[in-house]
């Protein structure tokens, strides 16, 4: 062959070679093994953690509750039940994010009309305020029901996640007025509501014939399910042998938490502290170890720890210790050295798994027990419980969560 020829012939395959080189790359892989180059980010690139938050899916659940002096049997049930109501809403797949609000009401005349707790991961401070609600008032038939469904519709920070299941359980046992001029009437808030993608439950206490015509029709407008419990609230609250060594641990727990952060952050999560100090004061220990059971579950991390808590974030690789100025750092870690700030976290961090370890085993004995006792109950199925739990597996679907379980957490 002509060796100009040739030398011609060599030179344009080389240019179309490195002109293709960078398309074929991928294919071929980078190294020289002609494998193909790793799918992931390097392992010291952490994911950043608002991205994993934006993608869980929520369950945000309203309880709009008549608090007049009727209404005391229901209320105590609610303080003994909230938690596993909680539980029960977290135990879907995927794990949800639970965030819980309260409004609470009576009528014009008694000591207030309406009080709201938003929308909050923070359980606890929910809990809290929920504690402090007493039945009194009322007494003359219908009630601000009226006011209070508008609150919680137009009032309360609802997200705009479309992965977020949004529901509303009005629980009362007198039906609206419908003379006040200037409420809003509730079929009109449930528009609104329906634009919003929220779903409105009507359970009724007792048996009021005029308060189930009226229930009937709210849930029906609101998407969603009209049931009825006794006065009382006909929950299934059983204690357990286990309840009072689990409250126990679970307070042990708490105080193994170390909050970092501005002055700002650390005085928002004293609070947070003031609060679960509180109800391991004043709740049963029924109820505590109904919270020690929902914070042991994926979803409940995040009313036990929040966010900003020291111990967590290090082991995570969230945080770099060494990166903390010593003001942001908890007062007990401010004076140490780094190596024994180091040291004080992994002496926590030992600390907390086993007392999870105990933990886990006897809410897992402790869930058998209730299976066991509530299989001998009767009328469960028209419990509080399971009513709020059929309306929760058939709703939250549409918002892609699945709940497999035959029956609520108790």
């Amino acid at each position: 062959m002509n060796t100009k020829w040739l030398a011609f012939v060599l030179l344009v395959l080389t240019a179309g070679v490195v002109a293709l080189y960078p398309s074929i790359q991928p294919c071929c892989g980078g190294g020289s093994g002609g494998e193909p180059p790793p799918p992931n980010p390097p392992p010291n690139q952490q994911p950043d953690p608002k991205i994993t938050t934006e993608q869980k899916p929520r369950v945000e659940a309203v309880f709009v509750l008549d608090t007049t002096g009727s209404m005391s049997g229901l209320i105590q049930a609610a303080k003994e039940k909230i938690w596993s109501i909680a539980s029960t809403m977290a135990a879907a797949q995927p794990a949800p994010e639970i965030r819980l609000g309260l409004v609470a009401y009576r009528d014009r005349g008694d000591d207030y009309v309406t009080r709201r707790v938003d929308l909050s991961k923070d359980l606890d401070s929910v809990y809290a305020t929920l504690m402090e609600f007493q039945a009194q008032g009322g007494g003359d038939g219908p009630e601000s029901v009226n006011q209070a469904l508008r609150e919680a519709v137009e009032n309360l920070s609802w997200s705009q996640d479309p992965n977020t299941y949004r529901v509303i359980f009005l629980v009362g046992d007198a039906p609206p007025h419908m003379d006040y001029q200037d409420d809003v009437p509730w079929s009109s808030t449930l528009v609104r509501a329906k634009e919003l993608g929220i779903h409105v439950n009507a359970v009724q206490c007792g048996s009021n014939s005029t308060t189930k015509t009226v229930w009937q029709q709210i849930a029906q407008a609101g998407n969603g399910r009209y049931f009825q419990v006794d006065q009382g609230g006909s929950a299934l609250a059983v204690t357990t042998p286990y309840d009072k060594r689990l409250a126990d641990l679970a307070a042990k727990l708490d105080k193994t938490r170390l909050y970092y952060g501005s002055e700002e952050e650390k005085a928002k999560k004293a609070r947070k502290v003031e609060a679960a100090e509180k109800l391991h004061e004043t709740a049963s220990s029924a109820a505590q170890a109904r919270r020690a059971a929902f914070n042991l579950s994926e979803s409940g991390k995040a009313n036990l720890f929040g966010e900003g808590e020291l111990v967590e974030d290090v082991a995570s690789g969230r945080v770099d210790l060494e990166a903390i100025p010593a003001p942001a750092l908890p007062p007990a870690l401010q004076s140490l050295s780094k190596e024994e700030q180091a040291a004080k976290i992994r002496e926590t961090a030992e600390q907390r798994a086993a007392l999870e370890a105990e933990m886990k085993r006897l809410a897992k004995e402790r869930e058998a027990y209730l299976r066991r006792k509530v299989e001998k109950m009767d009328g469960v199925e028209e419990s509080l419980d399971h009513s709020i739990y059929r309306a929760v597996r058939k709703q939250a679907s549409e918002a892609g969560l699945r709940y497999e379980a035959d029956a609520p957490a108790y």
